[in-house]
């Protein structure tokens, strides 16, 4: 039975100092074929664990989480210090827990993050050789877990149903959903200037957004032609649920601003969607979403990927659960280290 351990919090906010909490993930045996796990949140079990899995933001804000020294009574909730560490504080402690507390035999540390690089504070902190695998959206991640990807179809029903979303429900042209307004975001100087050629309509708490529609997200971008799925920084791999949920899942065409055009053709066809750097500005880009919107033929052009293809949404946690799991058994006893892992996640 391999056991991972969980040192970072849960969504829910449960700590890994509650109850111990046998699974797998309810779907890791059909979805990927892995059985044999448990996942554990219980200080005791920490020795039986052959990888624990950190949560990067769970290290840096709240109270810190690191396991209790291996060979030493682990701490009751109490004890813990319910406080953040400041990037001195946490690096002092991360230095003496990789120097002083060897873990276990043979049990690896995974670090495991979905922000990019300029939302992922603390990382310089981090002491070297402290983790043995990366878990991220990377492709060069020890365990690569995609926010999304497409599959080959195999069933009519996979999704995106049909060969294309029907044209007559697309009644807008431009949609756009954000929940963070920043004003020094490329995303948002970049809206500032489409909107002056073109009508987005902005959907969500920030800036000029207006509340999701009852009808939910799916169903409100459905009804629009394209979709700015921008994101909030601009790093290697990084393309979230902003392109593979809220515009492919939903039918509309992606217009993206993220990594450059290279980078999301190693995820997708090319002519799956439109990419900023293609226009030599907003304006630019503007006049070409008014030719699609005003040639279905050109513009459905868009949705040949879907008679190949269907759209994956990675499931958070447990997928990436299921995903260390997997490979923990296929490792074996190899073994490594990563010797300095901001200079790796910043580059």
């Amino acid at each position: 039975m391999r056991r991972l351990w969980g040192a970072a919090r849960e969504p829910s906010g449960a700590g890994w100092e509650k109850e111990n909490v046998a699974r797998p993930p309810p779907d890791c045996r059909l979805r990927f074929n892995i059985s044999g796990c448990r996942l554990l949140t219980d200080r005791a079990s920490y020795g039986e664990a052959q990888a624990v899995l950190f949560h990067h933001r769970d290290l840096v804000k709240g109270p810190p989480d690191w396991p209790p020294p291996w060979g030493v009574q682990a701490r009751s909730a109490e004890e813990v210090e319910l406080r953040v560490l400041d990037d001195e504080e946490a690096a002092a402690a991360a230095e003496a827990l990789a120097t002083s507390s060897p873990r276990p035999p043979g049990q690896r540390w995974v670090w495991m993050n979905f922000e990019s690089p300029s939302h992922s504070p603390g990382l310089r902190s981090l002491a070297s050789n402290l983790f043995n695998w990366t878990l991220s959206y990377r492709a060069d991640s020890d365990i690569f877990v995609p926010y999304g990807y497409l599959y080959p179809r195999s069933h009519p029903g996979d999704q995106p149903s049909g060969l294309a979303p029907p044209l007559s429900r697309k009644q807008g042209l431009v949609a756009w959903v954000v929940s963070h307004w920043d004003e020094r975001q490329a995303r948002v100087r970049y809206y500032h200037q489409l909107s002056q050629h073109v009508a987005v309509d902005v959907f969500g708490r920030g800036g000029p957004g207006q509340p999701v529609p009852e009808i939910g997200l799916l169903h409100t971008v459905a009804r629009y032609k394209f979709y700015l799925a921008f994101e909030n920084s601009q790093h290697l791999d990084y393309i979230t649920e902003k392109l593979w949920r809220n515009s492919l899942l939903a039918g509309a065409v992606p217009v993206v601003l993220g990594p450059d055009r290279a980078n999301y053709e190693r995820f997708m066809p090319r002519g799956a969607f439109i990419h900023v750097d293609d226009f030599p500005s907003a304006s630019s880009l503007a006049s070409y979403l008014l030719f699609l919107d005003r040639n279905p033929a050109v513009y459905r052009r868009y949705f040949h990927w879907r008679r190949r293809y269907a759209v994956h949404i990675t499931s958070f946690w447990d997928e990436p659960w299921c995903r260390v799991c997997q490979a923990v058994q296929r490792a074996g006893d190899r073994p490594k280290s990563i010797r300095n892992l901001a200079s790796w996640f910043e580059r």
